[in-house]
């Protein structure tokens, strides 16, 4: 049987392009919305090659922005494409959840 590790990187991507879609945001501010949304044992090892993979799937797209703590952080940005994707996701999501549920309420 799978283990939750590998059936949650398949679901992050879809949580992370949610993440984006609602507002610009960079990595690390993303680790911390996963963790409270109940991901504690996501870890920004995690998060930022799947960053990458969307940025070069074209689904989300990257600004460098001055921080006013530091230097400049990477913020993300939903595209046209992203959001079809997430879309998807949505709705892919929404039939699994209700198959698995179908089969565990029996």
């Amino acid at each position: 049987m799978a283990n939750s590790t590998q059936i949650l990187k398949g679901l992050l991507e879809g949580c992370i392009l949610k993440i984006v879609s609602t507002h610009e945001t960079y990595g690390y501010e993303i680790c911390e919305q996963l963790t409270v949304y109940g991901f504690q044992e996501v870890s920004e090892g995690s998060v930022y090659p799947i960053l990458i993979r969307l940025e070069k799937k074209k689904l989300l797209y990257s600004n460098m922005i001055k921080s006013p703590f530091g230097p400049m952080r990477k913020y993300y940005y939903l595209t046209k494409e992203g959001n079809t994707e997430l879309e998807d996701f949505i709705s892919s999501w929404d039939k699994i959840k209700k198959n698995i549920d179908n089969v565990l309420e029996g």
